[in-house]
């Protein structure tokens, strides 16, 4: 047996993955147990859970892998502050200590970490080359062709290759400062959202806008070329020496300074986002089409921040040159930690890889790859809370209940099975609630997220019935929710001259978002896309049946999934985090596993001081 460990740390979204002989036994990120989201801390508890998951002692690791190779990101580092001295001292005063305290040490900090690890051998992977592979060994595919882009590893931005059998090989890159996540980054900052966190917020307003910057962001701010690589004009940009993305002579070009968090958005803000997506989507498209013309491959797989961007993912399935594309869940740093391991186990080691156990099947288990709670431990935690509460020992009454409360209109916190490994919710913590509901949306934003009124609502389909929807083929999936697809035609609703001059007039994006688009307005965005899941019973088991239930009592496949949490918090991780987060929203039913909770029926109802007292824990970005 070996084992490998991959850690990814003290960057961004820390995360632990281990491999056994091959297999993805486990992987979490660190800010699920610190409950401090996008925790860069070294991942110490996501590390004692993979130990815990696989029945392993550090002692047993034959390996641990690092998902970059720090020395070289110091030196970029350092040569970036030469180059623009003494601009950036300030910058530099910030992140001296953290480095010379940590960063630069990790080898160090690896054997203090792993003290009963002593001997095992470290191996420290390049950045991308962990992308590529959390990416291409876990998909599918014998074969394909691979893409990376983030914001920067050592030096790398965007790098692009070919992996086959047990094998990759990245083929050219494109090096800092000119990076299509930072390029995206600086807009997300401009218009007055949290850099490394508030993109998907970006990705999500750019519909309500026009890209009438497109133009002045090629022209001005970058110059692309036909393969997708382009050269960005620095002078706009203050991220390599000071502690801002952009400068005044951005903020000059876009017609004033950046948005202050929280402050009205204008519809200046919603063209930046409409344009920056713009231009994003078409350097994605000429980059596939290079790396196609090159690898020659049908398929592509894809990892890196900028891979979140489902957007952009869903114009490359439709409109780009692959036949198949296969994203990695955890496309960000978190990922990194699965790539590493995976890279040492194949690449280094020269293990076979295994065939996938169904065709097309890939390797990734659904993702569902953090920690399980048994009905035991919830039955005691339901009575240290002394909490009213049903247990279910049928399963098949227990879905068609709560299909039965969803379908009445009830918000239902599901925690059920092992923990998403990644950004999204995939049904085992996720908040779920009926698709066809008018006020559904607006009343899991304002009441049960406390987040922006635009932001959309993801819908989860059956994945036999995607095609009845959504545009999409019927063998096309999405299981990863790293896809957007527009709602078929037939669905769609004619919208009211007076509604389609609220659309284009009314500066209230609450009002806007209210607008029925189609029969299914809980999900339906602005521009008639969806970000979906599809849902099949090999990965998704329990959900799979439960919206099979849905269905059943309703005829409609499609549900509403968002993520279990608040705003400002990680993505539930216990029983006692869905708990928290049940008491502190107006969610109307809590299912942890085989148990039901009933606001309704709780017969000490929370107060508004209690509820402030849960969501003052809770750090609102």
């Amino acid at each position: 047996m070996s084992a490998i460990l991959g850690i990814s740390a003290f960057y961004h979204d820390s995360a632990a993955a281990l491999v056994v002989d091959g297999d993805i036994v486990a992987a979490a990120q660190e800010e699920r147990f610190t409950r401090k989201k996008h925790d860069p801390g070294f991942p110490t508890n996501a590390v004692a859970y993979c130990l815990k998951e696989a029945g392993l002692e550090a002692a047993q690791l034959d390996y641990i892998a690092f998902y970059d190779k720090p020395l070289t990101k110091f030196d970029r580092l350092l040569e970036t502050y030469l180059a623009y001295a003494p601009a950036g001292f300030r910058s530099f005063r910030m992140a001296m200590p953290i480095w010379l305290k940590d960063k630069l040490h990790m080898r160090r900090t690896l054997r203090k970490e792993f003290h009963l690890a002593g001997k095992t051998p470290l191996v420290f992977t390049d950045h991308h080359e962990s992308h590529a592979a959390s990416a291409f060994f876990p998909s599918p595919f014998d074969s394909a062709a691979i893409l990376t882009v983030d914001g920067v590893g050592e030096w790398s931005t965007a790098t692009f290759g070919a992996g086959e059998g047990n094998k990759l090989r990245l083929i050219s890159q494109l090096q800092f400062p000119h990076s299509l996540g930072l390029l995206y980054s600086a807009f997300t900052y401009y218009c007055g959202f949290r850099v490394n966190s508030g993109e998907y917020k970006l990705m999500g307003l750019a519909p309500y806008g026009k890209p009438v910057y497109r133009d002045l962001i090629l022209k001005h701010l970058l110059d692309l070329k036909p393969d997708g690589s382009f050269w960005m004009n620095m002078d706009y940009f203050n991220y390599c020496q000071g502690l801002t993305m952009t400068n005044d002579r951005f903020h000059q070009l876009f017609g004033g300074p950046a948005r202050r968090p929280e402050a009205m958005l204008e519809q200046r803000h919603m063209d930046l986002a409409a344009s920056i997506q713009a231009v994003t989507e078409e350097i994605m498209l000429r980059m596939a089409r290079e790396v196609h013309r090159q690898t020659k491959s049908p398929n592509l797989v894809l990892a890196g921040g900028v891979a979140l961007n489902c957007v952009a993912n869903g114009k490359l399935l439709r409109e780009g040159p692959f036949e198949n594309v296969w994203i990695q869940p955890a496309a960000g740093d978190a990922g990194g930690a699965l790539g590493a391991a995976l890279f040492v186990w194949y690449q280094l080691m020269n293990k076979p890889r295994a065939s996938a156990q169904a065709p097309g099947q890939d390797h990734q288990k659904g993702s569902l790859l953090g920690p399980r709670f048994s009905n035991e431990h919830i039955r005691n935690f339901l009575g240290e809370m002394q909490s009213p509460h049903e247990r279910f020992d049928n399963e098949i009454v227990l879905l068609d209940e709560v299909a039965r409360l969803m379908a009445e209109g009830k918000i239902v916190g599901w925690f059920s099975g092992r923990m998403e490994f990644g950004p999204r919710a995939l049904g085992a913590r996720s908040i779920i609630g009926d698709a066809r509901n008018m006020t559904m949306q607006a009343t899991m934003n304002v009441k049960i997220k406390f987040r922006e009124s635009f932001r959309p609502f993801a819908p989860c389909v059956l994945q036999e019935r995607v095609a009845d929807y959504f545009d999409m083929r019927s063998d096309q999936e999405s299981p990863y929710m790293l896809m957007v697809a527009p709602v078929l035609e037939k669905h769609r609703v004619k919208l009211s001259g007076a509604d389609r001059k609220k659309m284009v007039e009314d500066p209230d994006l609450r009002q806007r978002v209210n607008i029925a688009r189609s029969t299914l307005p809980a999900i339906t965005h602005v521009d008639y896309s969806a970000r979906l899941q599809t849902v099949d019973e090999a990965r998704h088991g329990r959900f799979y049946r439960l919206m099979k239930a849905f269905e059943r009592q309703t005829g409609c496949p499609v549900i509403v999934n968002t993520s279990f949490n608040i705003r400002g918090e990680p993505i539930v991780g216990s029983p006692h985090d869905a708990y928290r987060c049940f008491l502190s929203t107006d969610m109307d039913v809590l299912v942890l596993e085989d148990f039901v909770l009933r606001k309704e029926r709780m017969e000490k109802k929370i107060t508004e001081a209690e509820r402030a007292k849960h969501l003052a824990q809770f750090e609102l970005d």
